[in-house]
């Protein structure tokens, strides 16, 4: 599955004056604020991006977050119906360059000024619908699931970052998407527990959980490390006002990830592994440092 290209400029598109515009402003604060209330790991990252890349990117993440949690917490609500209804003022909002949902008016506005694929909001959405019910995932529709839950919400940040130069969106695709696999697949591990016993799901295709060995878990572990790998290559040729960024979100999923390497398949699928916000702030200068002696 392959997006179609950005547009040549996110500044060619229609820009609202005036009182609009305030409107605007004000909703990607809101996106802005969901961030930095749902992921401090992924707040500290977008601030460390040059400014004219953040609102952008806060939008991006406060449209995935609404529409995730519509399916993994709204227990006691008609799940199906809202996010039916949330595909649908999605469209709308994309259609009319507006929305009254604060959220979706700040997604419409990086779809629209930067020209995202259709096709990329389409395969998000039919990743969400999927956890709407459970699923026996098999690897087909296992990558199918990881494309649209993940992989092109990297697609999405690539065509910001790379401000309509195709060469480069071209060139760094197959990098973004890894990434974004290698990010999901941690947290699927990572969530492991929650996801069996609060949702009912299994992701990780041809896995017994009531068996769950090391053999089972190193396999799934080999497939992130080559995941992480490629995507570290892409992050590398991104813009420089994007990088370190980027670099620090992989930074935090790479430790995350050593530590439930480190982590027998037993206690995974009793607790849940995190890097604590002390540690995270240590990643932080270390990224800081590396970034400025170019040792990425």
């Amino acid at each position: 599955m392959h997006p179609s290209s950005p547009a040549p400029s996110p500044t060619a598109k229609n820009r609202p004056a005036g009182a609009q515009m305030l409107y605007h402003t004000v909703a990607a604060q809101c996106a802005q604020l969901i961030t930095e209330q749902y992921s401090t790991s992924f707040s500290r990252g977008i601030s460390t991006l040059h400014p004219r890349y953040r609102a952008a990117i806060y939008s991006i993440y406060g449209f995935v977050r609404l529409a995730d949690e519509i399916v993994d917490t709204f227990h006691e609500a008609d799940k199906r119906r809202h996010l039916e209804a949330f595909r649908r003022d999605t469209w709308l909002a994309i259609e009319d360059g507006l929305s009254l949902n604060p959220v979706l008016d700040a997604y419409q506005g990086v779809v629209n000024a930067y020209n995202l694929p259709q096709e990329l909001t389409k395969a998000f959405l039919y990743s969400m619908e999927l956890d709407l019910d459970p699923q026996t995932y098999d690897p087909t529709l296992y990558n199918k699931y990881i494309y649209g839950s993940a992989e092109v919400v990297g697609l999405m940040c690539l065509c910001v970052f790379c401000e309509g130069d195709l060469l480069m969106y071209q060139n760094l695709t197959p990098q973004a998407r890894a990434l974004g696999a290698a990010f999901q697949k941690v947290n699927f591990l990572r969530d492991i527990q929650s996801d069996l016993e609060d949702r009912g799901r299994v992701y990780f295709p041809n896995v017994d959980l009531t068996k769950f060995t090391p053999q089972a878990k190193a396999q799934i572990e080999a497939d992130i490390a080559q995941d992480f790998a490629h995507g570290l290559k892409g992050i590398k040729a991104l813009p420089p006002g994007t990088r370190l960024g980027v670099y620090l979100a992989y930074t935090y999923y790479q430790q995350l990830f050593v530590k439930i390497q480190r982590t027998p398949p037993e206690r995974i699928l009793q607790t849940r592994i995190r890097v604590p916000d002390a540690q995270k702030m240590w990643l932080l200068l270390q990224s800081y440092v590396r970034h400025r002696l170019q040792l990425l």
